[in-house]
């Protein structure tokens, strides 16, 4: 079976502010069938909702100016990232590693700096990823599957690649365990991350700086569910099994 996947940024997309109907703005924009994937970098889920702090209106505790001190960074900004954590796991080299609310672990619980309307905002990941998404894909016409993105880093890799956080309407992972491969030996770890896959795919066809949030994914119709799915926590591997922690 041969098959094409094209991916399409959605043009001319204003600055997102809050309260604005993300949905609208896609649909008038963009065509989408049941059958795309609709991907949306989550700073502008986050900004839609709401999700940003002023650093003015922060004050830093005590473990947040201890922790600026030594890694070289805003206390005030430290306090937004600790409120954002469920658990620091590392602090060093001027970043924090933290496992999120969500049960995401990343650098800085994914507070971002980058791509904000003002100096001294930061912008927090949504407080319900898959709950977003499923939102969006419900307000978009013909409710298309919808994957909300972040950049992480990787184990033992340098450089960083969007990956899901969000999911409605994909599954998320498709599971090769026990089949044959290609002369009939056993798959015994091949377990592939559709929904990073996507994130990752999307990411190629916009520019971080072009105020290019969307992207419309084609081709991935055999993994679009008429259900929302159970979203991007089935991604999440569990703490037992993380060999990094």
């Amino acid at each position: 079976m041969t098959v094409s996947v094209s991916a399409t940024a959605v043009p001319d997309l204003p600055e997102i502010r809050r309260g604005d109907d993300l949905a609208a703005m896609i649909a008038a924009r963009a065509t989408t069938g049941a059958r795309d994937v609709v991907v949306v970098a989550h700073k502008a889920v986050s900004k839609a909702e709401g999700r940003v702090v002023r650093l003015a209106d922060v004050e830093p505790s005590t473990r947040a100016v201890q922790l600026a001190a030594t890694l070289g960074k805003d206390p005030r900004a430290v306090e937004v990232v600790l409120g954002e954590s469920a658990e620091v796991l590392r602090a060093a080299g001027g970043v924090l590693i933290c496992r999120t609310h969500h049960g995401f672990v990343c650098a800085n619980a994914g507070v971002d700096a980058s791509n904000t309307a003002g100096t001294d905002e930061l912008i927090l990941l949504p407080a319900d990823p898959d709950a977003s998404a499923r939102a969006l894909r419900a307000a978009l016409p013909q409710a298309p599957a919808v994957v909300i993105t972040d950049s992480f880093g990787r184990a033992w890799r340098v450089g960083q690649c969007d990956v899901a956080i969000g999911i409605a309407g994909l599954r998320p992972l498709e599971d090769w365990r026990g089949r044959p491969d290609a002369v009939g030996r056993e798959l015994r770890a091949t377990w592939i991350a559709i929904a990073d896959q996507a994130a990752a795919a999307a990411d190629l066809a916009r520019d971080k700086d072009s105020r290019q949030p969307a992207v419309i994914v084609k081709g991935l119709d055999r993994f679009v569910t008429q259900d929302d799915g159970p979203g991007a926590q089935a991604l999440l591997r569990p703490v037992s099994e993380d060999l990094f922690l």
